[in-house]
């Protein structure tokens, strides 16, 4: 069935633009100012023309980090619940961590995993396999065996690998196999137990326990020079610190080929905004300086995209002390409309078409994903319709996510998404 949109403001060609679209289950057949479908040989009768009402039509957008948590803990989110809250988000097509039960560590419990996801999700998701094995940091998995079944990227999501030794085998295996690793950098030996914050100023004045940049950037700087060694293509999960950054600039330098994400809440928020579990995440919010290099270091590139590591919880696990409480907040349904609330609405320092590249065009092409991220002839018919002249307030009793742990509750926003399709369909439909 082919399917017509009228009414809109497209983002073509990197502006949006009045414009009409066509398109079918599989493809975009075609933008025009004006669709003139008996020229184009098409009866009318044929076509279901969908009024947009004005709003702005945007490409999907793509998020490479975000936690489902089905199967294993269904308390938390499901895979029909994550996928929902991302449609609702105007995430067309996500990637989703391995730290689930069984961990897809082989071929086997990987086929159920995808069976699974294919039962249940309302988007196109594309799982993660582990590292190592269960992601226990001992045994490297066989990265050729899941590349048969079509299994490229791999992770062991919030666990840095600790040895050397098994990370520099697991790469030298993993590049002769031509796969991504996408890694969570984490060194232990800079971590306490029930360490939940920064190491700075707020940490000190609310006797909290401390987590240094150091922790993230000493094994990052590891993983990078590991990763130039075996010509492994590598994505840096979540970036936090100033030093961080500054290694992966040295690393782009060198011609090493590395990637690397920072999210919506490090780009909003920092240490002193910290009241509660609702504000702890790992790697944590960091000062103020590191805030800036973040922006600036996406900004020139040092950073390549924008992804949220989603992390849903319930909130009776929210609800225990700083130092219980688990890692991890909600994303899929605020990081849009706040990025471009604050960004490119209130201090108009990036355009539209920068948060569109790094939300959707660039994290596609970084994963190797064909037809994505743009609205053109023969891309996906992957899309979001938004108002970008709302008057809202972020409300977590309406998320479909089922966590609702979010420290932007009650932020203001000028951006309501009103309808997502995937694949031509329409996944998601705001109800007012």
């Amino acid at each position: 069935m082919k399917t017509l949109i009228t009414n809109v403001r497209i983002f073509y060609h990197h502006a949006l633009q009045p414009a009409e679209m066509l398109f079918d289950e599989n493809e975009i057949l075609a933008i025009e100012e004006k669709m003139d479908l008996e020229a184009m040989s098409l009866d009318p009768e044929d076509v279901q023309v969908v009024d947009g009402n004005g709003l702005a039509l945007l490409p999907g957008l793509v998020d490479t980090h975000v936690h489902l948590r089905e199967p294993g803990h269904s308390e938390k989110e499901t895979i029909a619940t994550g996928t929902a809250a991302a449609a609702a988000g105007g995430f067309t097509t996500i990637f989703a961590m391995p730290n689930v039960l069984p961990f897809p560590s082989t071929p086997e419990v990987m086929k159920d995993y995808l069976a699974l996801i294919e039962k249940d999700s309302r988007i196109r998701t594309i799982p993660f396999a582990t590292i190592t094995v269960d992601e226990a940091g001992a045994k490297p998995v066989e990265y050729a065996a899941m590349k048969k079944m079509g299994i490229t990227r791999f992770s062991d999501d919030g666990v840095g690998v600790q040895s050397e030794a098994i990370m520099n085998e697991a790469m030298e295996k993993a590049a002769q196999a031509g796969v991504l690793f996408s890694c969570h950098t984490e060194d232990m030996n800079y971590r306490h137990t029930g360490a939940s914050v920064h190491a700075g100023k707020m940490a000190r004045e609310k006797g909290w326990i401390g987590i240094p940049s150091e922790c993230e950037s000493e094994q990052l700087k590891r993983d990078l020079r590991l990763a130039g060694k075996h010509g492994l293509r590598y994505h840096a999960d979540h970036i936090s610190a100033r030093q961080s950054v500054r290694a992966l600039h040295a690393a782009k330098e060198m011609g090493y080929p590395v990637s690397a994400e920072v999210t919506a809440h490090h780009l909003l928020l920092e240490e002193k905004d910290v009241q509660g579990p609702n504000w702890k995440m790992n790697p944590p919010l960091r000062s103020h300086e590191d805030r800036m290099a973040l922006i600036e270091g996406l900004e020139n590139g040092d950073l390549d995209f924008i992804a949220n590591d989603h992390a849903p919880h319930t909130a009776e696990e929210k609800s225990r002390p700083m130092d219980k409480a688990p890692f991890g907040i909600v994303a899929l349904e605020t990081a849009f409309p706040l990025l471009y609330t604050e960004f490119v609405h209130h201090q108009q320092r990036w355009s539209l078409r920068q948060l569109i590249e790094w939300m959707a065009e660039k994290p596609a092409a970084a994963f190797g994903l064909e037809k994505t991220g743009k609205l053109e002839v023969g891309y996906r018919p992957d899309f979001f319709l938004a108002n970008l002249e709302a008057d809202e307030v972020i409300d977590p009793e309406k998320f479909l996510s089922q966590g609702h742990n979010t420290p932007f509750a009650g932020w203001p926003s000028v951006v309501s998404i009103e309808q997502t399709w995937a694949n031509g369909r329409r996944v998601f439909e705001r109800n007012h």
